[in-house]
């Protein structure tokens, strides 16, 4: 399984997403993750806030418009 973050969770996020085959990674300096309406977010490969699991999934959602 290819790590995208050190954080688990975040990790585990990022594998559930792109087994929906709707949405894409772009690798570069940094891990993009590429929502199925074309927008990006970055994927925090060493995040240090305790929140950062959290504040990602919600960025995820918000992509998603829900």
């Amino acid at each position: 399984m290819k790590k995208y973050s050190n954080d688990k969770n975040i990790n585990t996020l990022v594998h559930r997403l792109l087994k929906q085959n709707r949405w894409q990674i772009r690798q570069g300096r940094h891990p993009v993750l590429i929502a199925p309406t074309g927008r990006r977010l970055a994927v925090p490969g060493t995040p240090s806030d305790r929140r950062a699991f959290l504040n990602f999934k919600h960025d995820v959602r918000r992509l998603l418009g829900l």
